[in-house]
């Protein structure tokens, strides 16, 4: 059933909710019968102004948002929604960033630093700096707090982990949080390792596997549900729902998520071909084919070869201006699931004198197992079946959060 947040409670707007979402109230099955017949085009949480801003209205607010917080008039007409909000006299105090900065511009790992945005003069807050949760300081006087940033649905993605952290400061400190859902462009399938928890980092907080078929809006549910965040405290959350979507949903992301995620094939190879970030291996960063092709110096000489340089995104890609010999992906139909044959294909090229594995490699995986595998010599049918049995327990936590 459609959250509906604490501090709706006790106000007119409760049955404008009650009755507007009636048919979602009913079970997640009517709510997919009735979008998978519905032809309309998908509307983002942030579209639908008139859901949220009367709760918005005579509040400080705060802002999780980067480059893709926008509200849509089609793919490319929108205006970011900080400048929306501040033109429907909304006031916004100051907004948080994450990894990538709040223009998106940032390298992955790099430093993001506190800023003002030299449009409307807003302090921007780095959650990607010294400290990756907002705190109580940087939170004081905000009465509300804003989450909007579009995820493709990977757990070593990062916005999740930021997500985690703004959700445990708003409930240490008493502050409701709204998240504008938005589609997750891999949200049509669950594959990949689980995360042992022994191996929690920033790249993968939650027990989760790799892909979790889920919108941000949808994980911070569980996230909530779970009693994830830190002494079990739970987080007065509020969702503000997606329209006329359904998990099978095809989305095209208008807007990069980030600087080394350019295109659609992009972002559907990204769930395969991120473990070689854990690698020595590189995985299409320094070209403009990130994530649609790998390969290395020593891999064999084939027909297909690049030599990575700087570029957007890529300062000092792996082996810079060297010629790389490798594979590229940019003919291979969407996958539904993780092709784990492309990671045991590079192992097998690499030269034993080269050292594989990177110090990451087991956060990206999120377990030890994945490593071991390789070293066996197992094949990727192998190692996907042993995938399974977790993915199956994962899918039944899952459903109790869905909403669409």
């Amino acid at each position: 059933m459609f959250l509906i947040s604490k501090f709706f409670k006790n106000t007119y707007f409760l049955l404008f909710y009650l009755l507007f979402f009636s048919l979602i109230s009913c079970g997640q099955e009517l709510t997919k019968k009735i979008n998978s017949t519905n032809s309309q085009p998908i509307k983002t949480g942030a579209q639908q102004t008139q859901l949220y801003i009367p709760f918005l209205q005579n509040k400080n607010i705060a802002i999780v948002a980067n480059q893709t917080s926008v509200i849509f008039k089609d793919k490319s007409n929108y205006t970011h929604i900080v400048d929306s909000l501040l033109a429907l006299n909304i006031t916004i105090k100051k907004v948080f960033s994450p990894e990538h900065g709040f223009r998106g511009t940032a390298d992955a790992s790099e430093h993001v630093a506190n800023n003002i945005d030299t449009k409307t003069g807003l302090p921007i807050v780095s959650l990607y700096g010294k400290n990756k949760k907002p705190t109580k300081q940087q939170l004081d006087g905000i009465d509300l707090v804003i989450f909007d940033i579009q995820d493709v649905g990977v757990r070593f993605y990062t916005y999740i982990s930021t997500l985690h952290y703004v959700m445990e400061a708003c409930a240490e400190n008493n502050i409701p949080l709204m998240v504008l859902d938005r589609p997750n462009p891999n949200g049509f399938y669950v594959d990949g390792p689980t995360l042992d928890l022994k191996y929690k980092s920033f790249v993968g907080m939650h027990p989760v596997p790799l892909v979790y078929g889920m919108t941000i809006g949808e994980y911070a549910k569980m996230i909530n549900g779970e009693h994830w965040l830190k002494n079990s405290i739970q987080c007065n959350l509020t969702v503000i729902p997606l329209r006329n979507y359904t998990h099978q949903s095809h989305y095209s992301l208008p807007i990069r998520p980030s600087p080394n995620l350019p295109n659609n094939k992009a972002i559907n190879l990204y769930p395969s071909l991120g473990f070689f970030e854990g690698t020595i291996i590189n995985a299409g960063r320094g070209t403009e084919n990130q994530f649609q092709q790998y390969g290395a110096p020593f891999f064999p000489k084939s027909d297909f070869s690049y030599t990575p340089k700087p570029n957007f995104g890529a300062k000092h890609p792996k082996f810079e201006h060297k010629l790389c010999y490798g594979v590229s992906l940019k003919d291979v139909p969407q996958l539904n699931h993780i092709n784990i044959k492309w990671l045991v294909d590079a192992y097998t090229k690499t030269p034993k004198n080269k050292l594989f594995f990177g110090a990451t490699f087991t956060k990206h995986a999120g377990n030890t197992l994945l490593e071991q595998q390789l070293k066996k010599g197992l094949s990727a049918k192998k190692i996907h079946k042993s995938w399974q049995p977790a993915i199956k327990k994962f899918k039944k936590t899952r459903a109790k959060y869905l909403l669409y």
